[in-house]
């Protein structure tokens, strides 16, 4: 149903050797660094010598599309091309970041390429695509319900030949790692539009800009999500030259838009990796220890848990295809329907899938002896990254009503 480009065949093949030889040997060397490491937030030893190994054998910048292929070393590679391997990454939580195909790095790596200026580019989508600096984006906010992006409140007047933000945001990714360097900020410069997305705009500002705080590291279920981490920030007056805007006043809705539905399906593909090596996990314990005088393998209840989850997989695994071979065809704006199908279905079930698989595992899979507790914490928050499951369930209800009422 879905052929893969020989490029894609051959970057799976070389992928998996990659994980296999360099990323799940490392996995509790890199857990012994962290918990080691002086500041949570700083940048690994480990990490740079797997990004320089992963970049000397091709696999870097895989999520730039054919569109944006002068932004790379390859060809490009279509939605459909690209799932597999974001699957493969997926996992291992931390391990996109060795490919230069981390969130929110990658989303905002295509905002520059498809809305920035030259200037902009250079500045900052150079040094990203070379992984030498990281980025944040920031939209969410404590003080309003920022599942309708038109409500963010954080201010941006402008002054003389400066834009001046004053306002507060949280749950902004990658804001407290070290080696990030530039925040998209998303705010409002005309509140007073009657058209209530153009309101908004997107402005860059650089970390350490006066007046920039980062106030303190938020946790999702007890995780930091360390070195790359969640922050609450205040803008006081923050001061950025004009020609810090992206695309124009009043275009920030617009930009939201076309960044975020790509994004909401490499989420997607990554927890079905997740998801998948959860599974096998599973089956490797259940065969591996005995209750009541067989294995857990042999329990009928075991053995339910174990169907059920290979067939959600598969499930979610053609919905994400499906989608992505719509956006190929269409683009994301075309395949809004499939992509808010796959955002409503996918977090949940990863979620229920590895819940199951830790159930297996006992008492130890709640631990982080096993990969499947931060990956159910990362199918949660999932669950409100990129617009909470009840907007994308309210935003395809209606266009499903409207597909099958229409005269």
């Amino acid at each position: 149903m879905f052929d893969f480009s020989q490029q894609s065949v051959e970057l799976q093949a070389r992928l998996s050797a990659f994980m296999d030889e360099h990323v799940y040997p490392n996995e509790l060397a890199y857990a012994q660094q962290l918990h080691a490491a002086s500041d949570r937030y700083g940048y690994l030893p480990l990490m740079d010598e797997l990004k320089q190994k992963a970049r000397a054998e091709g696999l870097w910048n895989l999520f730039v599309p054919p569109s944006l292929n002068q932004f790379c070393d390859h060809d490009g590679l279509s939605n459909l091309d690209y799932a597999p391997l974001a699957e493969i990454m997926g996992r291992v939580l931390w391990s996109p970041e060795v490919f230069n195909c981390n969130a929110p790095d990658t989303g905002n790596m295509e905002v520059f390429m498809k809305y920035g200026s030259e200037a902009q580019q250079e500045a900052w989508l150079k040094p990203l695509l070379n992984g030498d600096i990281r980025s944040s984006y920031a939209m969410t906010e404590p003080q309003v319900a920022s599942s309708d992006a038109t409500n963010v409140e954080l201010s941006i007047r402008r002054d003389g030949d400066e834009w001046v933000l004053n306002g507060r945001k949280w749950f902004i990714t990658g804001a407290l790692y070290e080696r990030c360097k530039i925040f998209i900020v998303m705010g409002k410069s005309d509140p007073e539009n009657a058209n209530r997305h153009l309101q908004q705009s997107q402005v860059l500002v650089p970390k350490g800009t006066p007046g920039l705080e980062v106030i303190r590291p938020l946790t999702t279920l007890g995780y930091d999500d360390a070195p790359i981490g969640h922050a609450e920030l205040v803008f006081n007056n923050v001061r950025v030259p004009l020609d810090n805007i992206l695309l124009g006043a009043g275009r920030g809705f617009e930009i939201a838009q076309g960044r975020l539905g790509p994004g909401r399906i490499h989420h997607c593909m990554r927890l079905i990796g997740a998801s998948q090596r959860s599974l096998e996990l599973a089956c490797e314990r259940a065969e591996s220890r005995s209750t009541f005088g067989k294995t857990l393998s042999q329990h009928q209840s075991v053995r339910e848990d174990i169907a059920k989850s290979f067939a959600e997989i598969e499930m979610m695994r053609l919905l994400v295809l499906k989608t992505c071979r719509r956006m190929d065809e269409v683009g994301a704006k075309g395949a809004m329907d499939l992509i808010a199908a796959s955002k409503i279905s996918v977090p949940l079930m990863a979620q229920t899938i590895i819940d199951r698989c830790m159930q297996i595992h006992g008492a130890g899979g709640l631990t982080e002896d096993y990969c499947m507790a931060e990956a159910f914490n990362y199918a949660r928050w999932c669950r409100q990254a990129d617009g909470p499951d009840q907007v994308h369930q309210m935003a395809l209800g209606k266009m499903v009503i409207k597909r099958h009422t229409q005269d």
